[in-house]
């Protein structure tokens, strides 16, 4: 394949998204703080860009796969950013998890270049990024849509096209938040199981098969029951569709009450110092108030 992609991001999906273009065959030359990953990415058949201006110049695409919205305006446009150097026609597809509103003020900002931002954010965790099995929700004209899906779908197994720029990110938060309410919620309840005497792996059993079920229960329930907490998406991190379900909920006046409840729950967690675990440490807020464990063999 003869379009150049330069790729920002090699972090626990990034770096798959990656290695599987240039599986695809396609030309690709990456840019990461984190120097192992980019040599990684290297000794797979990538290139090395020295900044992102640099992939700005060489490339006619840039796909971002950044932690938070701070991060992409910085790549963008901060110092030796790509809009420092991108000419008109550069696409600039953020595969990242940006936030809402923000992500139309950058597409507006780039317009003023002649420089296409895109929003194509992912579903799924580190397994089906290396599988290619990626859920992918993009935002954009349906010319770019067309022009990016050979690369989508070398990254993923389901390609959405949601509509016009941020329609992907749109797509990602409300995705997120149901799940991010739920991971809240199972927290909640599951240590009132324990405490008012139910055994935790018949209730597992229960909340994994039954109309309770969820993906988050499937997920979190069965690495509560062994005292695991480190899997998953950190929670520090998760945290930025809370903030970004709040950004929309005050800008354009929609009453989200659970997000509101659920909001609180992470927010508690990571005042007790879990941000670096994953969202299953929000049972440990409720096991510490109660004064019980979640745990198989209790």
């Amino acid at each position: 394949m003869s379009t150049k992609i330069g790729f920002i991001g090699l972090g626990q999906m990034g770096k798959w998204m990656a290695i599987n273009l240039v599986k695809a065959g396609f030309d690709i030359t990456v840019f990461d703080l984190n120097q192992a990953a980019v040599e990684e990415l290297v000794e797979a058949g990538a290139k090395q860009a020295a900044n992102p201006a640099a992939l700005a110049q060489d490339n006619e695409w840039v796909l971002l796969s950044l932690p938070n919205t701070a991060i992409v305006e910085a790549v963008i446009f901060g110092q030796d950013g790509l809009a420092s150097t991108a000419q008109p026609g550069l696409i600039v597809c953020d595969c990242g998890t940006t936030s809402y509103l923000p992500t139309l003020d950058l597409a507006e900002r780039l317009a003023k270049q002649g420089v296409v931002l895109v929003d194509a954010p992912v579903s799924g965790m580190e397994a089906r990024a290396k599988s290619g099995e990626l859920t992918i929700m993009y935002g954009g004209s349906p010319e770019v849509f067309e022009a990016l899906t050979p690369a989508f779908n070398a990254m993923g197994n389901k390609v959405l096209n949601m509509g016009e720029v941020g329609s992907g990110q749109l797509t990602k938060l409300v995705n997120q938040l149901l799940f991010n309410i739920s991971c809240a919620a199972i927290a909640e309840i599951l240590p009132m199981a324990a405490k008012l005497g139910l055994d935790p792996e018949k209730v597992t059993q229960v909340v994994t098969t039954g109309t309770g079920r969820s993906f988050a229960a499937e997920f979190f329930a069965p690495l509560a029951l062994e005292g695991v907490f480190d899997q998953g998406y950190p929670l520090k991190h998760a945290y930025k569709d809370m903030i970004s379900a709040a950004e929309i909920s005050a800008n354009k006046q929609i009453p989200l009450p659970m997000t509101a409840a659920a909001t609180t729950t992470y927010q508690m967690a990571l005042a007790e110092g879990h941000g670096d675990l994953g969202k299953g440490a929000m049972f440990k807020v409720f096991e510490r108030l109660l004064g019980v464990e979640f745990r198989k063999g209790r």
